[in-house]
């Protein structure tokens, strides 16, 4: 999938909460001021549907937009990507990064560790 602009990622979180994806209107009045003209936000959900995030569903004379990826999976991807393209394919060399650059403690390695070790099958 292709990258998204930080507008089109912005209108995806506000459509994530949504139970049935949301209308223009809906993602304008949730996103914070200041706000982008309709129709830019419009063209933005376009690029959205385009790219395979969401698809539209035509209701009437408008169209609701429903994200066809979840937030989760997003993440995943997005990080997977970054961990691809600066940190050699390598999630231990990501933790290091941060590691050495004092971003991350030993008492979070360590619950790290824990999580990994809570996830092995016995």
């Amino acid at each position: 999938m292709e990258r998204l602009t930080q507008p089109e990622e912005d209108a995806l979180r506000v459509l994530w909460p949504l139970p049935n994806g949301g209308f223009v209107k809906d993602v304008l009045d949730a996103l914070p001021t200041p706000r982008p003209p309709y129709t830019t936000l419009a063209s933005t959900l376009r690029n959205l549907e385009r790219k395979g995030y969401v698809r539209a569903e035509k209701l009437g004379n408008s169209y609701r937009f429903v994200p066809v990826i979840s937030a989760d999976e997003y993440q995943r991807r997005s990080l997977g990507t970054l961990v691809q393209q600066h940190f050699q394919n390598s999630y231990k060399e990501l933790v290091s990064f941060f590691a050495q650059d004092d971003k991350i403690s030993a008492a979070d390695l360590q619950d790290i560790i824990k999580l990994i070790e809570s996830k092995k099958p016995e």
